[in-house]
């Protein structure tokens, strides 16, 4: 008799379980995960301290912005409100004086641009001290 050797026989993995369960885990993973919604945007503002300030000097030049825009140097309100009207004014007052500080005073309702546009007027001026001035609005006892 002659006898066939037998083929080894491959052996055979059942894929069909695994899947499911890396289905089932990734489901599971997908309902219990807390999105956050990162589309927020939070910002913790500065905030001003009530330490004693030092006299600021004589010599210090203040550019008030008023809520609707307009620009103030040391008190004086200017014609319009244009970069090179805000420069004129800057170096008139200082008298060509760079290192004077200037202290920016805006209010509270006035537009983020007209703030912006004050200290890039003053900077690219030559004025390296800018300040911007905050009221302190602890309450009294702290």
């Amino acid at each position: 008799m002659k006898f066939q050797p037998r083929r080894a026989e491959e052996p055979e993995l059942n894929m069909t379980s695994l899947i499911d369960v890396v289905l089932l885990l990734l489901i599971f993973f997908m309902v219990s995960t807390k999105f956050v919604d990162e589309a927020r945007l939070q910002i913790r503002l500065p905030e001003a301290g009530n330490a004693a300030q030092a006299e600021s000097p004589r010599d210090s030049i203040e550019i008030d912005v008023t809520a609707e825009g307009a620009y103030r140097v040391n008190g004086r309100l200017l014609i319009n409100n244009s970069r090179e009207t805000l420069a004129a004014a800057l170096g008139k007052v200082s008298q060509g004086d760079r290192s004077a500080p200037v202290t920016i005073r805006a209010d509270a309702r006035a537009m983020h641009q007209s703030v912006v546009t004050a200290m890039d007027v003053a900077g690219r001026a030559g004025y390296r001290q800018l300040n911007i001035a905050t009221v302190d609005d602890a309450p009294q006892g702290q």
